[in-house]
């Protein structure tokens, strides 16, 4: 059997996969966004994006609107790199499932 290529554990996560994949197709989001398109909880999404922000594929950046505070993300070329990365390997467990290699 060939060998099989290694899923990067901190993209494979359901909600974090989401969130970096929502963050490639834009130049910033707010928490508040992220959140209504992943339809995650506060706490669940705040601890995803901090193991994203640890693992240097998002930057986070604490901002005032009218008085209050806003979470604003942005995905890193690190984070770029990794989810292209990890898109490259399911393409190719893929193709290994259906026998094409």
């Amino acid at each position: 059997m060939a060998d099989l290529p290694e899923l990067d554990p901190i993209i494979h996560g359901k909600l974090r996969l989401a969130t970096l994949s929502l963050l490639f197709g834009v130049d910033a989001a707010e928490f508040t966004w992220l959140r209504e398109k992943t339809g995650a909880t506060d706490g669940n999404l705040s601890v995803q994006l901090r193991t994203l922000e640890e693992a240097g594929y998002v930057l986070s950046e604490k901002k005032f609107a009218l008085r209050k505070p806003v979470s604003v993300y942005k995905i890193t070329p690190k984070g770029r790199k990794a989810l292209r990365g990890y898109i490259q390997a399911m393409h190719t467990l893929l193709k290994l499932a259906d026998g094409l290699e």
